[in-house]
């Protein structure tokens, strides 16, 4: 058996893990027709649904009722938590971490660990085309817009509009993509 192909591509994730159950990549995930994983013995997927044709690269993590769009690319050592919803044809750089919670507690009120039942998932949204730099953190609850850019390193705590490009900690507006001859659109790319 063939522990980590150089390229999985398949029809859903039950078909491929009947044959390598050595990796973790769970029956509960949906992943649309040409998804590729180059080193699926080194991501953890669970309960999330990726899209036809998108990339997926080593040490990622895709929680339950993640959406990732098509044509995505999710680079290396990224996080993308449960109530994350990323459009078709947005870039994840290596190392973006999304968050979920904006109060993140360990314990409740009363010293006990918290559960599922002690706090509610945030949603955040990433827009068709948006790219967004390696080592960035999205907090939870924002939407960032269609086309957009977000730098290296880039702390989002805040909407970002469509076609803005933001970098810092946290996260300022500098521009727009547009004005920066940024292609935004496949028949622009041409």
């Amino acid at each position: 058996m063939l522990r980590y192909p150089c390229a999985f591509r398949t029809e859903n994730a039950n078909e491929y893990n009947a044959a390598q159950r050595i990796m973790p990549i769970a029956d509960s995930t949906r992943l649309g027709t040409n998804v590729e994983i180059r080193q699926p013995g080194l991501v953890n997927l669970y309960g999330c649904s990726v899209g036809d044709g998108t990339r997926i690269g080593a040490f990622v993590e895709i929680q339950k009722n993640a959406v990732v769009g098509a044509r995505c690319k999710i680079s290396s050592h990224s996080f993308i938590c449960e109530g994350v919803v990323i459009e078709d044809e947005v870039f994840i750089g290596h190392g973006v971490m999304f968050t979920n919670d904006r109060f993140p507690r360990a314990t409740s009120g009363d010293g006990r660990l918290q559960t599922e039942a002690d706090w509610s998932v945030e949603r955040t949204f990433v827009k068709r085309g948006a790219s967004i730099g390696s080592n960035a953190t999205v907090i939870s609850g924002v939407t960032v817009g269609a086309y957009a850019l977000i730098g290296a390193g880039a702390v989002v705590t805040r909407d970002v509009p469509d076609y803005a490009v933001v970098a810092g900690v946290p996260a300022r507006a500098l521009g727009d993509v547009r004005v920066r001859g940024v292609a935004t659109t496949t028949t622009e790319a041409a």
